[in-house]
């Protein structure tokens, strides 16, 4: 990995130096814009809209609109003069509870490494985070532009994770939030019981991108000049229409099933309801039942039938 930033860290009176390291990459498949014709690749010119002359990296600067065709244009100068006191710095504001955090906030991830002579503090810093269950709440700057961030712990490394603002946060000004919608104590038991069938630990290395491994298939065919198989369709998910509590009872049987359990029981020992699931298994049971019988009085027919033969040519023979 390559360091994208080297700086210190202001715990008090202690100085941390560090580097920082992008934690996360995308793994995107990407694609370029081609003639379609003969595969060329398609280029853009970066030319003004004024006078329409082609412009180079040199002569292009940063424009504020500010409405009426007018902008107000920035030089490089004018970002130099601005105040970034932590531009060089990740400064501690304050520890607070993990759980305070709203994730909503988090924006992206660094690895945070000591540097030179840092790692004894760098560890100090990191087992009292551990220890009380806390986050750092700090400042710092990245590509000339002031931060909120966390320092946190994961696996035995300080992780620093840029925030948004809070202003930058949307309000969920939905219509539905006013309504008064009242849900059945039965329908919340049901959901409630959904929900504990599908529980488990979250397994992080259990989920794969279908999608991304689906397109690259796609393409590695394509290179190959192989035939290209379609995956297998997916159950459709169930209509609105579908009532609300069947849906729910179907979904919990289908969850049970896929682990092999037993289809749940009502309070007085009995099996529950049949849902659309049970009721299928239920049908091809008996279907099975049904067809064993009947093989065994068709073996039970054809026994007399061959004693009798049997029987017809001993006689011939005596004759």
């Amino acid at each position: 990995m390559r360091a994208i930033w080297k700086g210190a860290v202001s715990f008090g009176l202690v100085s941390i130096a560090v580097r920082l390291y992008s934690a996360t990459e995308e793994k995107d498949i990407r694609f370029h814009q081609v003639h379609r014709e003969d595969g060329g690749r398609i280029r853009y010119k970066r030319t003004c809209s004024v006078c329409g002359e082609e412009v180079t990296y040199d002569d292009i600067a940063k424009g504020y609109d500010i409405g009426g065709g007018e902008m107000v244009v920035l030089s490089d100068e004018d970002f130099a003069d601005l105040p970034l006191s932590t531009s060089r710095s990740i400064d501690v504001l304050e520890f607070v509870p993990a759980d305070q955090v709203d994730p909503i906030l988090y924006n992206k991830a660094y690895f945070m490494e000591p540097e030179g002579t840092a790692t004894k503090p760098y560890v100090l810093l990191r087992d009292a985070l551990s220890d009380s269950e806390r986050v750092a709440i700090v400042k710092v700057a990245l590509r000339q532009r002031e931060q909120l961030a966390t320092l946190r712990v994961r696996e035995g490394v300080l992780v620093l994770n840029t925030m948004l603002w809070p202003d930058e946060i949307r309000k969920a000004d939905f219509g539905f939030l006013d309504e008064d919608i009242s849900v059945r104590p039965p329908e919340l038991a049901m959901a409630s019981s959904l929900v504990d069938s599908m529980a488990g630990d979250f397994v992080p290395d259990a989920f794969t991108d279908d999608y991304r491994a689906a397109l690259q298939e796609v393409i590695d065919a394509k290179v190959e000049g192989r035939e290209i198989i379609q995956p297998e369709e997916q159950e459709e998910a169930p209509s609105a229409a579908v009532d609300l509590m069947a849906a729910l009872k179907a979904s919990v049987e289908r969850a049970r099933a896929a682990r092999g359990e037993a289809p749940a029981e009502t309070d007085d020992g009995e099996a529950r309801p049949a849902t659309p699931i049970t009721a299928a298994k239920k049908a091809t049971k008996t279907a099975t039942k049904k067809a064993a019988p009947a093989k065994k009085t068709a073996a039970k027919k054809a026994e007399p039938a061959a004693k009798k033969t049997t029987a017809k040519k001993t006689t011939r023979k005596s004759a």
